[in-house]
């Protein structure tokens, strides 16, 4: 059936289709090549045991969202295709069919397990939270000098400078969220320092803001459990822009290794 199927999807789109209502489909199931997809309906009209995409499935097929593959390649086929515009609305609409590619996710995987040994090996991974939140957390640790204490609370660990507490937040991604990065009034609240460590998608550091936590508190304290730090607010105290908190760096070198090009590069102008 593999066989049947790829080779109908392929006569399919050697083809163009602008005469018929296949454009009006909202399943498609896409062949070995980056620009070879057919509707489901003609798949099922050309192999009668598959009835629907649960049929594809169980061939080991998987159903995503066009918008969740988002690649460009099947806009550019419907174009093609059906002489007509893909729009955002049909966009919305569309399922794509398609197989995995298992030996890439079994090798990613494999090397996965590997890393993630490493890393437990070097103490980086200690708990459930996810990698960056840990990475992070390690890295400030590392730049910073701190202590990690075990402690009685839920929370599982603090980070003293000294005997400072210091409340080490974690943004991750290559931007922030508009709203800003969301530190508990309650943890700002029983620390001394709070340390916001921005890990790029990459997993490199983009930024890092050293504040004081009565000014945090003094400046963002408002209405509810959440505070919310704007770059836009805090930017100036960025590392790249502000030189005024690098003496409570301790371990240099390692905030030059891990930091991206960029904020390296700014930094070696310091």
């Amino acid at each position: 059936m593999e066989r049947q199927l790829v080779r109908l999807i392929a006569e399919f789109s050697d083809d163009t289709h602008g005469r018929n209502d296949y454009d009006q489909e909202n399943v498609f199931v896409k062949g070995e090549g980056d620009l070879e997809f057919a509707p489901l309906q003609f798949i099922k009209k050309n192999l009668p045991e598959i009835e629907n995409e649960g049929d594809l499935v169980s061939k080991g097929l998987v159903v995503d969202a066009h918008d969740v593959l988002a690649d460009g390649h099947f806009k550019r086929w419907y174009e093609i295709q059906f002489g007509r515009k893909f729009s955002r609305k049909r966009a919305r609409e569309v399922l794509i069919v398609h197989r995995p590619n298992n030996k890439s996710i079994f090798d990613a995987l494999e090397q996965i397990n590997k890393s993630y040994d490493i890393l437990r090996h070097e103490k980086i991974l200690m708990n459930s939270k996810n990698l960056p939140i840990q990475l992070g957390e390690w890295y400030s640790k590392t730049i910073f000098g701190m202590r990690q204490l075990r402690t009685s609370s839920q929370r599982g660990f603090d980070f003293f400078i000294d005997d400072k507490i210091v409340e080490v937040t974690v943004d991750w991604g290559n931007a922030s969220s508009p709203k800003g990065t969301k530190i508990k009034k309650s943890l700002v609240e029983l620390s001394d320092y709070c340390v916001m460590i921005f890990v790029a998608e990459n997993f490199m550091i983009r930024e890092i803001c050293f504040l004081d936590s009565d000014f945090v508190l003094r400046k963002f304290s408002g209405k509810g459990h959440t505070l919310f730090l704007k770059d836009s607010d805090i930017a100036p105290y960025f590392f790249s822009n502000s030189g005024r908190h690098l003496n409570k760096v301790k371990n240099k070198s390692a905030l030059m290794r891990y930091s991206s090009p960029m904020l390296a590069m700014k930094l070696a102008e310091d």
